[in-house]
């Protein structure tokens, strides 16, 4: 193995020891918020997202990027909050082809009781992870990442 191979190891490594701890935390968010509010993670994550914005609207192209979802299940996932009347649909006032997603009163309402669910549920798994050596130096990266953003 030449050092050119060595490097794509190290890599390689890294990438699998951030899937690990990716599947352990989403695991456990999953749990949570499915026993807490009947919420999926990435629902939430939509929630959590609309929530974040300006005006707490996004197009669709948006909330595919923030959830990492293709467009189709992006539409699919908008399509079941949107029947349980967490968010809707607007048309843009400038452009419209552009349809936008927005949180309703029941949206923001659910997203409040639930977040502290989300906000435990996150730390108690980060709190595990911290536990298991491969992890470990990951966790302790975590808050320089957002020092930098």
């Amino acid at each position: 193995m030449g050092i050119k191979d060595d490097a794509v190891e190290v890599r390689a490594q890294g990438w699998r020891t951030l899937a690990s701890l990716h599947g352990l935390i989403e695991g456990e968010l999953e749990r949570s918020l499915q026993a807490g509010a009947q919420l999926s993670v990435v629902e939430y994550t939509v929630l959590d997202a609309l929530s974040r914005q300006d005006g707490w609207h996004m197009r669709m192209q948006q909330l595919a990027r923030a959830t990492a979802l293709s467009p189709s299940a992006t539409t699919r996932l908008v399509n079941r909050l949107e029947d349980r009347a967490l968010l809707t649909r607007i048309l843009c006032a400038d452009d419209r082809r552009g349809i936008y997603t927005e949180l309703t009163a029941a949206g923001v309402k659910l997203l409040e009781e639930v977040r502290p669910i989300h906000d435990s549920t996150l730390e108690r798994a980060l709190g595990e992870a911290q536990d298991v050596p491969e992890l470990a130096p990951l966790v302790a990266a975590l808050p320089k990442l957002h020092a930098t953003v």
